[in-house]
């Protein structure tokens, strides 16, 4: 009698979803406790999935693999992705935002706003809901290349929303000054300030990401978006030079000593294609986040050329949704890498959380 023929239980069907491996964290999806729930009804399997990355390239793989095994099965698949705080994630803080990424740098001038504004065009162009919080406060030059008609209208509450570009929403320390050159001179306690407003005060939305752009360092800022926010992790940017690698090093540490992940390094303006010759030269030096990597045991996520598409001549736009642009592979390459990224270490979170919920792996009804 062939699998079609079958009258599948859901005892079986979840024995059968124990051969879908995990590749990124080395086991398999019921015994990492990725299945909250599994019920068979009406020849239909609904399975609830501890998912919470949308266009994550293993999750999507994983969920065509569950597809294939319950269609195997002679019964028609009903995916749905949940997490919450049940699975450790925080519902109280932006319960609207599925993921808060961090975008940082140990110094200032080695595009840290490029890699973040084009990590936002790349995740919308996939099909996610994507917004961008420019926390730059000294520096806020996100609308710069996500330019932007209009301002933040403001809600009966008095909560800012956000403007959208070409499907990114957007909000900025720039909205709230009245000449793109002001300079915001603001001690410690303003800083927090504006970074509780951002956090509090902002009609969001439903995310599945939230890009934080950081200012560069180690300060304010950085340490009161760690102790309030709950990030699914960070990104960190260098440029080879040993100037720029050194305070990376450092940046690297602050998050680790948080807690909090560091999704991988961005070497960005790793090398100079010339366009007259051909060539290829280091100008700032080379392997420095190879270095940082190997040291503190994060990966490597892209190596970025200078290039006049990619931030090189301070222009607006982004290269993410650029066809025709020489480095747009590398940046599509990267925000996958990023996202990827992203789903392990929400994976991994609800795999070492005792209390999260999960279906037992052999019912009492097994038998």
């Amino acid at each position: 009698m062939s699998d079609t023929e079958e009258t599948v239980t859901e005892a079986e069907l979840l024995a059968r979803l124990e051969t879908v491996e995990d590749p990124l964290n080395d086991d398999d999806i019921v015994s990492l406790g990725l299945v909250n729930d599994l019920s068979i009804e009406d020849g239909t399997a609904s399975i609830s999935l501890a998912f919470n990355s949308p266009y994550a390239p293993t999750e999507m793989e994983l969920g065509d693999a569950i597809r294939e095994i319950v269609s195997e099965a002679g019964l028609e698949p009903d995916l749905r992705a949940h997490v919450g705080a049940e699975h450790g994630f925080d519902d109280d803080v932006l319960p609207t935002v599925r993921n808060v990424v961090a975008v940082s740098s140990g110094k200032g001038g080695v595009g840290k706003t490029t890699v973040a504004t084009n990590l936002a065009a790349g995740l919308d162009q996939l099909g996610a809901r994507v917004g961008v919080l420019d926390a730059d406060i000294h520096g806020p030059n996100v609308p710069r290349i996500l330019p932007l008609e209009g301002e933040p209208a403001v809600t009966a509450e008095d909560q800012l929303v956000p403007p959208v570009s070409d499907g990114v929403r957007v909000m900025s320390m720039g909205f709230l000054t009245e000449e793109s050159d002001d300079p915001a001179m603001l001690r410690g306690p303003m800083v927090n300030k504006f970074m509780m407003k951002f956090l509090e005060g902002v009609e969001w939305g439903y995310l599945d990401y939230l890009i934080v752009d950081l200012p560069p360092g180690t300060g304010d800022a950085q340490l009161n978006l760690l102790q309030t926010m709950p990030l699914a992790g960070a990104v960190v940017v260098t440029t080879p030079q040993e100037m720029s690698v050194d305070d990376t090093r450092k940046a690297v540490r602050m998050f680790q000593e948080h807690h909090t992940p560091v999704l991988g390094v961005v070497e960005n303006m790793s090398t100079f294609h010339c366009p007259s010759c051909g060539d290829r030269h280091d100008l700032f030096g080379h392997d420095g986040a190879t270095a940082i990597s190997e040291d503190y045991d994060v990966p490597l996520l892209e190596k970025l050329p200078v290039h006049t598409d990619f931030g090189a001549d301070g222009i607006e736009g982004t290269v993410a949704k650029d066809d025709d642009s020489p480095v747009v592979e590398d940046v599509r390459t990267l925000v996958s890498q990023i996202v990827d990224r992203i789903g392990e270490e929400n994976r991994k979170r609800v795999a070492n959380n005792p209390d999260a919920p999960g279906v037992e792996p052999f019912p009492a009804d097994s038998e």
